[in-house]
């Protein structure tokens, strides 16, 4: 058979050597296979044939990919919504795995898994002092649903390890990071992603907020890179009256696609307001845009990423699969979203958000590069707004670099803050409840002391974090915040990192003025 295939692909390379006519995909599959009969080593045909289509996909738009079996799972699973698991949230300290919360209801919790354990084996396999990495350890702790995991457990006040076997579920993935109201009349909902349970986790949300007597709402999609498109055409439609036009799509080879908002949104009145910036793409982008078009809500922050082109998912039978840009978004205004990029030139792409603080876009409305020539109106106030990639802010909010040095800096890249805040909570919890028996009562009372913020600096020193004075002083006040923000999402859920983190962001705080001011909300609204 070999001897065969030998004698075909020698005879074809014969035959087009003298007619020089071969379609694409014959040439391919040809280079194939002399690759795999004539190289003069052992060839890996499966390798050969992913390299050859990354890089035919690599010559063309920035957001074209292929992905193997792993990578492709790997992708999915935040976007579907769950996975099968054990049910914690963790952080590696010291090399040992900290338990930094158990899901309601999950396995974890079920057998008795607690906030502050460190898990040091699963099944046969040490997982705490051999320096694994993440993605390692969830692949010991994962697994199909209805399998068993052992695991063994140091708990605090145990004098012997603990053992526990944890049936596996499927795990929900939740991409709501957070929702509170931030004042008496004002929700706040954190995104994350837009995932398929995006709009039923909003929808929870918003009920939740409004028997809090929410009337205003903030949204914030700040570095949320996107998602399923269905998704945010949902969140969009609970603003609009049935009919608007939320977003469409235009290719080629494919008629243009309307997505409209199918029923009356129960979210129509009240003041709304965007918080994004230079991460928020995609899905982001589509949700920003179609509020802003319809004058429905105003936009605070920076000019969004520009990811406006449309993948499609093409599986292959082993789980692969290529994600091919098919179409691109435009806003209700009729907006491109995607800015503009030079084909099979990613390296240039990807540094654009590096050219923006170069040239700084980042803080100053003046800098952002605007293409005068594309100028749309919204479709009921008739503001100026322009296209060329991404979604220009109603409000401009510069970027805060005061608190920043590069104490702080080091300090977080060596994980100083995570693990002073973690062995705080360790060592303070039961003390911390009993004070503080919510977030709301932590976040009014809790102060950092002096006497802690010198334990993070014994921590960073521990990092090899040299001590500077006059760069302590200059971060000082943001440091405290950010070790109050860590302890409390340690101690209750993530979602309270950003109750306590928001009052050092200046996009929130603008949001949360603008949408307490009625006359300037209207105005900018208006376009006056």
């Amino acid at each position: 058979m070999k001897q065969l295939l030998t004698c075909i692909i020698a005879g074809a390379v014969a035959l087009f050597s003298v007619s020089q006519i071969m379609p694409p995909a014959q040439k391919l599959r040809l280079a194939e296979g002399v690759i795999e009969n004539y190289y003069v080593d052992t060839v890996n045909a499966d390798h050969v044939v992913e390299e050859a289509i990354k890089a035919m996909i690599s010559t063309l738009d920035p957001h074209s990919s292929y992905s193997t079996p792993e990578e492709t799972k790997a992708l999915t699973e935040p976007l579907d919504g769950n996975f099968s698991g054990i049910g914690i949230q963790f952080n590696m300290m010291q090399d040992t795995l900290y338990v930094l919360s158990v899901i309601a209801g999950g396995p974890s919790e079920r057998v008795g898994i607690r906030p502050g354990d460190r898990i040091t084996m699963a099944n046969d396999t040490a997982i705490a002092g051999v320096k694994m990495p993440n993605t390692t350890v969830m692949k010991h702790l994962r697994g199909p649903k209805g399998t068993p995991v052992e695991v063994k457990v140091v708990r605090r006040g145990e004098k012997e390890p603990l053992t526990f076997r944890i049936i596996r579920d499927d795990i929900p993935i939740y991409s709501i990071d957070a929702a509170y109201m931030a004042d008496p009349t004002t929700g706040y909902v954190r995104i994350s992603r837009f995932a398929a349970e995006t709009p039923a986790e909003f929808d929870e949300a918003v009920r939740k907020l409004r028997t809090e007597g929410m009337k205003n709402l903030i949204i914030d999609v700040e570095d949320n890179g996107g998602g399923y498109l269905e998704a945010a055409q949902q969140l969009a439609s609970r603003f609009l009256d049935k009919g608007d036009l939320i977003v469409y799509t235009e290719a080629p080879r494919l008629p243009r696609f309307s997505y409209n908002a199918t029923e009356r949104g129960d979210l129509r009145d009240g003041r709304v307001v965007v918080m994004a910036n230079q991460y928020s793409a995609s899905a982001s982008e589509i949700l920003a845009g179609a509020l802003q078009d319809n004058d429905r809500g105003l936009v605070v922050g920076r000019r969004t990423f520009g990811k406006g082109l449309v993948q499609r998912p093409f599986p292959f039978p082993d789980g692969s699969m290529i994600r091919l840009t098919v179409s691109r978004y435009y806003t209700p205004a009729g907006r491109c979203i995607q800015k503009p990029y030079t084909k099979g030139d990613t390296k240039d792409y990807r540094s654009d958000i590096y050219n923006r603080f170069d040239h700084g876009e980042l803080m100053n409305a003046d800098s952002i590069e605007i293409d005068r020539s594309l100028v749309y109106k919204t479709l009921r106030n008739g503001r100026t707004v322009y296209g060329g990639g991404g979604i220009i802010p109603d409000r401009f909010v510069p970027i805060d670099t005061t608190f920043f040095t590069t104490y702080y800096r080091d300090l977080v890249a060596k994980g100083a803050f995570n693990r002073y805040a973690i062995g705080y909570v360790d060592a303070h919890r039961d003390s911390l409840k009993t004070a503080y028996p919510d977030e709301k009562q932590f976040v009014g009372k809790f102060e950092v002391t002096p006497l802690m913020m010198q334990g993070l600096i014994d921590t960073g020193k521990e990092e090899g974090v040299e001590y500077n004075e006059d760069q302590y002083n200059v971060s000082e006040a943001y440091m405290r915040t950010i070790v109050k923000a860590l302890i409390a999402r340690d101690l209750y859920e993530s979602g309270s990192y950003f109750r306590v983190a928001n009052e050092l962001n200046p996009v929130y705080r603008e949001a949360l003025d603008l949408i307490n001011d009625p006359k300037r909300y209207d105005r900018l609204l208006s376009g006056k």
